[in-house]
């Protein structure tokens, strides 16, 4: 499965099956998170066979069997949130390329005590619950693509394509908060730039939402064809 493909068939799943992930896999996903956390500086840890941080009174939202999940922390940062949207949706298709299903969770956990580990001037920003889910989730109403961007006849085949790769990526209760330019050569550029902004959201969780789409926007266009404004 590709990256785009794995764009296409991922969907938020809450409900797992009772089931072990493999070793193996276990394995492929904690050399990533160590590559990541080494390249971003976060400190997102692998939580598995722990059944109690999606139960109980703190817990809602219709999560049932999740025992396996990333902790996505790092230190305190203007940048964190996107940092973590943008590095953590990674995890997420390498995941769904493994075989296995995904959520992101914003509210919906408790911190268990001893399953996670915070340095000086850390914290969580979120987690992601995985495992093999009862289904494989289901897609939901997205905004036009005219909506989200300035995308068109007249902009790059690579930016549009860009722009529907984005289009796809998850956000907090599917707010789509975001908007997406293509600016052109600017500031004597040799490629492209491109502008990438959150909007003004009352649910909160815009820049977590923001590095997801960026992830997804360059998965799309090809981060060789342009830069980032």
């Amino acid at each position: 499965m590709t990256l785009l493909e794995a764009i296409e068939a991922r969907h938020s799943v809450r409900k797992y099956k009772d089931e072990p992930i493999p070793e193996e896999v276990l394995t492929t996903l904690r050399e990533r998170i160590r590559e990541i956390n080494e390249e971003a500086g976060l400190h997102i840890q692998l939580v598995t066979g722990e059944p109690r941080a999606f139960s109980g009174p703190m817990a809602y939202g219709s999560f049932s069997g999740v025992k396996n999940y990333l902790v996505m922390a790092g230190k305190k940062a203007d940048d964190l949130d996107e940092k973590i949207g943008y590095y953590g949706e990674q995890l997420v298709l390498l995941v769904q390329t493994l075989g296995l299903n995904s959520c992101w969770v914003g509210l919906s956990y408790r911190k268990i005590a001893g399953t996670y580990e915070l340095s000086d001037g850390e914290k969580i920003g979120c987690y992601i619950a995985m495992g093999y889910g009862e289904t494989q989730g289901k897609g939901h109403k997205v905004k036009g693509i005219k909506e989200i961007s300035n995308a068109s006849d007249a902009t790059p085949k690579w930016f549009n394509k860009g722009v529907e790769a984005a289009i796809l990526a998850p956000t907090a209760v599917n707010q789509q908060k975001f908007h997406l330019e293509y600016l052109g050569f600017r500031d004597f550029s040799k490629v492209p730039k491109v502008a990438a902004k959150p909007l003004f959201s009352m649910v909160g969780y815009s820049k977590i939402d923001l590095g997801i789409v960026k992830y997804h926007f360059e998965v799309g266009a090809g981060k060789e064809n342009f830069e980032w404004a």
